[in-house]
């Protein structure tokens, strides 16, 4: 993989030289690799001088633009990619999918632990109120996390509320403190420090979700794109995963 990327980087580099400017890749996808990958763009941009523009968020705010000039989709969960090609028929060149790293789930209660929740199994307590994404790379992940333990009962009678993406979850988490805990993954709390704390989950029972990405087949920059790619699979690359809470 070593050799791969750094030949690559020697293509690139040439057939940059022979060009007037090289064009701006344009990466789309959730909001949850946004970090991970906009600092794995800036330090790609800086090693071969290829612009690369991070668009994230709920789908609907850079489907459109990502029609037009997408160069790279990433998914925030194997399933959430292979969603958005089927809804998509034709955008992704599929031969080109790449899975990158793996992040775990994790309970988010409030700064300090206030309702000292130190286990799903605290989750299913009378009184506690469960904030939930029903979506965006968590489809069924609370679940998944339950039925491990023999939980699903009990926690789902204390799920308060579900939101389709976790942009809402996180607007509904600041805005309303009742709400006890937030069944995400462990990396949003990277995000969110100043308003959560973390609870992790053992490794034996927690879920792991993936992160893949393709090339479209609207780009006309597929070496490019398989650069990034390759550098995002570097060691370089996935020191970069880790430090947002990738494995």
């Amino acid at each position: 993989m070593k050799v791969r990327y750094f030949i690559l980087v020697i293509l690139i580099s040439f057939s940059s030289i022979l060009k007037a400017q090289t064009d701006t890749l344009y990466v789309y996808g959730p909001g949850g690799p946004a970090a991970a990958i906009e600092e794995c763009a800036k330090i790609f941009s800086s090693k071969t001088s290829i612009p690369v523009k991070v668009k994230a968020g709920p789908e609907v705010e850079w489907i459109q633009g990502a029609k037009q000039n997408a160069d790279l989709i990433f998914g925030g969960s194997e399933y959430m990619l292979t969603q958005f090609t089927m809804q998509h028929e034709g955008l992704i060149d599929t031969a080109t999918r790449t899975e990158l790293y793996k992040r775990g789930a994790a309970i988010l209660v409030r700064p300090n632990n206030p309702k000292n929740i130190t286990s799903l199994k605290d989750l299913t307590k009378r009184g506690i109120r469960i904030l939930d994404v029903n979506g965006a790379g968590q489809l069924g992940m609370w679940e998944d996390l339950a039925g491990r333990q023999n939980l699903i009962g009990g926690i789902q009678k204390n799920i308060y509320r579900s939101f389709p993406n976790t942009a809402m979850a996180i607007k509904a988490w600041k805005e309303d403190n009742t709400y006890d805990a937030f069944i995400s993954y462990a990396s949003w709390y990277l995000r969110l420090k100043d308003v959560s704390t973390l609870v992790t989950i053992p490794a034996r029972n927690t879920v792991y979700r993936g992160t893949p990405i393709a090339i479209t087949t609207v780009t006309i920059q597929n070496s490019e794109a398989q650069l990034f790619i390759e550098f995002m699979l570097s060691k370089e690359g996935h020191a970069i995963f880790k430090k947002w809470g990738w494995e």
